[in-house]
């Protein structure tokens, strides 16, 4: 049975930040992840999680770049100086947040010195914090063109070359799908190396249904086949009041 957590971020979003968390309890979910929390203080936001009883199973990393770019620049080989010394941030807001996993995320880049920086920046911060949970992810042109890791192959070849324990697949059902097409045939290419799943229903990341292109009831189970049992975030844009969509909480068993 799959383990719901909540994406703060999108989730609850008509909600001011720190009211989030009691609106996610309240729902019914254990755990909850945040895009980017490096806005707000870290003690209020542990304080939250606290008084809700809740888990913080995954943070983005690294911090947005105020510079002008997007988020994201870990493959970017002029950035690899900022990308150590901001992740020396994002490991402060580890220490005070406790999160299970953290996302390392690409940015936009291409080539063969984009993928040499990015895994010389993964083996660095792996080594940096062996104790700490990190995950990348794929993210689809659509959304994010240019994004460097932009192909569950290319994922699996970067873990492999990074080749450390700490270091896992994020799994998201919408992504894979908007790469690949089947979001089921890539769990079961690629789901033992996943460490975090995030699901919602493409193509326009909405809530999780019955019906639609990702038959959830059978990625669920395929989940279950593979023995994964980490958490399984809900990542959507809900249309509406978040507490109205939470229907597929009931119906897929969390």
């Amino acid at each position: 049975m799959p383990r719901f957590a909540a994406n703060i971020s999108l989730l609850f979003s008509e909600l001011p930040y720190l009211d989030r968390f009691d609106a996610a309890a309240e729902a019914g979910f254990k755990a909850v992840e945040i895009l980017f929390p490096y806005d707000e203080p870290a003690k209020d936001t542990r304080r939250a999680l606290i008084a809700n009883g809740l888990e913080l199973v995954l943070i983005n990393a690294p911090p947005p770049n105020y510079t002008g770019g997007r988020p994201g620049y870990a493959a970017q080989p002029d950035m690899a100086e900022r990308f150590r010394y901001d992740m020396r941030r994002v490991l402060r807001y580890c220490e005070a947040l406790q999160p299970g996993k953290v996302h390392v995320m690409s940015g936009p880049a291409e080539g063969d010195a984009a993928r040499a920086c990015f895994v010389e920046n993964l083996q660095y911060l792996a080594d940096l914090a062996p104790k700490q949970q990190f995950t990348i992810e794929p993210l689809n042109p659509h959304d994010q063109p240019g994004y460097f890791l932009n192909d569950y192959g290319l994922a699996a070849d970067i873990l492999d070359a990074v080749d450390r324990p700490n270091l896992g697949l994020q799994y998201d059902c919408y992504h894979a799908a908007r790469i690949h097409g089947d979001a089921l045939q890539v769990w079961r290419d690629h789901g033992h190396r996943a460490s975090h799943v995030q699901i919602s229903m493409p193509p326009d990341r909405s809530a999780p249904a019955a019906n639609g292109p990702v038959n959830f009831a059978t990625l669920f189970a395929a989940m279950t086949d593979t023995g994964y049992d980490g958490w399984v975030s809900a990542e959507y844009h809900p249309k509406g009041r978040t507490a109205a969509t939470l229907g597929w909480m009931r119906q897929f068993g969390g």
